[in-house]
């Protein structure tokens, strides 16, 4: 009985030592596989907006931008709601980032209003939002979309009210 209770002590006290000294690369990886809000990589993604896709430098501050932009809050999505948040009534500019994760193919929908980021994660059959902090991120998307509609489109550029 006591030599039970002892080997459990040690085991118990070495899968400590193992568990809070594990590598950073391990931890990071751990990490990343729970994170709602992921970072994009550039060769894996392809992004779309107002149905062009785009390409060279537009991507590329788009990916950044939207690299940057901090986690803000995370939505909780009723079963049979699913189709007022991918087309809400209100929706800002859209941007469509198709990227792969790992092993899945995801498909980003990110409504950017003029006081806030709203994403639409959506993979297999399983669909997160979240909001992000505005940043660079709407500033420029305005802007592109703008550019690429020749005009200020209120369907395009919608104010977020």
């Amino acid at each position: 009985m006591s030599w039970t209770v002892l080997l459990c002590i040690v085991m118990g006290s070495l899968l400590k030592i193992v568990i809070t000294s594990l590598p950073s690369g391990v931890v990071e990886w751990m990490t990343d596989k729970f994170q709602i809000h992921s970072k994009l990589n550039q060769e894996n993604s392809i992004v779309t907006m107002a149905n062009q896709r785009l390409e060279g430098e537009e991507k590329a501050k788009i990916i950044r931008y939207f690299n940057e932009a901090s986690f803000k809050e995370r939505h909780y999505i009723w079963p049979g709601t699913e189709q007022s948040y991918l087309h809400p009534t209100d929706s800002g500019t859209l941007i469509i980032v198709d990227t792969k994760s790992s092993k899945k193919d995801v498909r980003l929908f990110i409504y950017c209003y003029n006081d806030r980021v709203e994403v639409i994660k959506q993979y297999k059959k399983k669909m997160l939002a979240y909001r992000l902090f505005p940043g660079n991120l709407v500033r420029y998307a305005q802007r592109l979309a703008t550019d690429i509609s020749g005009s200020e489109n209120p369907h395009v550029c919608a104010s977020g009210e």
